[in-house]
C-alpha cells in the first residue's frame, strides 16, 4: 500500500487502523462478504455421549459466546463510522450487483475448499449454505 503497487485488498471491517491502512485506503465496498464464523459443530451421536453436566457446561459456554454478538454488532457500526470519519468512502452496489458480488465471493471460497478436499466440501457445502 505504501509503495502504491496494490490497487485494492480484501479485509474484514476491523483492523485497518491497527495497520495504518486507513492512511492509504480511499474506498470500501459494501456489502462485505465472509464473516469470521466461530461455531461449535458436533454430530448428534457425539452430543448424545455427553453427560448432562457436560451438556450443561457446553450450553452455558455457547450462550456466553452468543451474548458477544451484541459487542460485535456495535464494533462493526463503530468501525464503519470511524472509517467514514477518516475519509474512507463507501461504495454501495444496487441489490442485483450486491447479490452477484457476494455470490461470487462464496463461489470462490467454496472452489478453494473443493480444491483442498472435494469430498468434505461436497458434504459441508449444503450444511453451510443458505437456501
Amino acid at each position: 500500500l505504501e509503495r502504491g503497487v496494490v490497487d485494492g485488498y480484501g479485509w474484514p471491517i476491523g483492523g485497518i487502523f491497527d495497520l495504518n491502512w486507513h492512511e492509504k485506503t480511499k474506498f470500501r465496498i459494501d456489502p462485505g462478504f465472509y464473516d469470521a464464523e466461530v461455531s461449535l459443530i458436533m454430530n448428534l451421536p457425539a452430543y448424545r455421549k455427553l453427560t448432562p453436566a457436560q451438556r450443561d457446561y457446553l450450553q452455558k459456554q455457547l450462550l456466553a459466546l452468543e451474548a458477544e454478538n451484541v459487542f460485535w454488532a456495535k464494533y462493526t457500526a463503530d468501525e464503519v463510522a470511524r472509517q467514514e470519519k477518516a475519509g474512507i468512502q463507501t461504495i454501495k452496489f444496487d441489490a442485483a450487483t450486491s447479490k452477484a458480488f457476494v455470490d461470487k465471493a462464496y463461489q470462490v471460497g467454496w472452489a478453494s475448499a473443493e480444491k483442498q478436499s472435494p469430498e468434505i466440501a461436497a458434504r459441508f457445502k449444503p450444511l453451510f449454505t443458505r437456501k
